[in-house]
């Protein structure tokens, strides 16, 4: 399977550690943008992390270990989706997705607005039963539709409840009256971002980490982050995650959790911001270095897929 060379793939590595073959890991570029609402720019977010991920250290030293070497990260060229309609769109995700799971690969998916999340999520949950979905998130995106459709980045969320319930959510500040009473109909566990602020960090990062099934699907955007770390992107909340706090409950859940794939969605590049795309690509690379602390790929208990 054809992967982008060393000029354009992530962390700039050589072909004997970013080959598909060689791969463990496979990133998939999903520059999807159709309903962004207020900022834009989210489909130039993974050329923009790709690119970041060239200064980013080959070693973690929290974890003493070079994962890109032991794994290998292979990147696919991006999917093209600038003429797909939504549903068009989010097939064409899901059936890329289906088909490196089935290989065995450990699959990242760069958006892109949030509304990709929905089709790595479907192959994700069809190939795991009962795995749960942790959304790190500014907004609940719970709203069934928005401006108009089904498929907005604000009603993702509610496109994955129509296929599991098992949902976990951390950083929450912005949502609407509908969105809040699905939450209590439906019984999602939602973290508030002035809950985890007001309340003892070892506490409510075992409370989250209590929440979550056996395996957990990340879906990570990044406007969770506060603007204040984070500003490049589509709709800022202030009042949001910080760094550190964030990457002790990434750990954590790598250690007790199986991890089993990721997306990172909603970076919008902003020529007076930089530093959000290398703090994008550190989180890629930080995410996955958490996912494999203890193991290798996990393989799922069914294999019916």
């Amino acid at each position: 399977m054809k992967t982008l060379g060393v000029k354009n793939n992530f962390l700039a590595i050589d072909e004997k550690y970013s080959s598909f073959e060689n791969s463990e890991i496979v990133i998939q570029s999903a520059p999807y943008e159709k309903t962004v609402s207020y900022g834009k720019g989210t489909s130039k977010g993974p050329q923009a992390i790709l690119k970041a991920s060239h200064y980013v250290e080959f070693f973690d030293e929290e974890l003493n270990r070079e994962l890109c070497f032991e794994k290998g990260i292979a990147v696919l060229p991006p999917l093209n989706l600038e003429k797909q309609s939504p549903a068009e769109a989010i097939k064409k995700i899901y059936e890329s997705t289906k088909k490196l799971l089935n290989k065995d690969k450990f699959v990242v998916t760069l958006g892109g607005e949030h509304t990709i999340s929905q089709a790595p999520i479907k192959a994700y949950l069809e190939k795991f039963p009962g795995l749960t979905i942790l959304q790190f998130d500014a907004h609940s995106d719970l709203r069934d539709s928005y401006e108009g459709t089904k498929f907005s980045h604000a009603s993702v969320m509610a496109r994955v409840a129509e296929m599991t319930k098992s949902i976990v959510q951390v950083g929450i500040r912005a949502q609407c009256k509908e969105e809040y009473e699905f939450i209590k109909a439906n019984e999602i566990r939602t973290f508030y971002a002035r809950d985890i602020f007001s309340s003892d960090s070892v506490k409510w990062r075992n409370d989250v980490v209590n929440a979550l099934g056996e395996n957990v699907y990340i879906t990570f955007d990044v406007d969770g982050f506060d603007p204040s770390l984070l500003p490049a992107t589509g709709t800022p909340e202030p009042g949001g995650l910080f760094w550190d706090d964030t990457m002790n409950l990434l750990k954590k859940i790598g250690k007790e959790k199986n991890i089993v794939g990721f997306d990172v969605v909603e970076l919008a590049p902003a020529k007076a911001h930089p530093a959000s795309d290398f703090i994008a690509a550190k989180l890629v690379y930080k995410m996955l270095n958490y996912a494999f602390i203890n193991r290798t790929f996990a393989k799922p208990r069914n294999l019916s897929f």
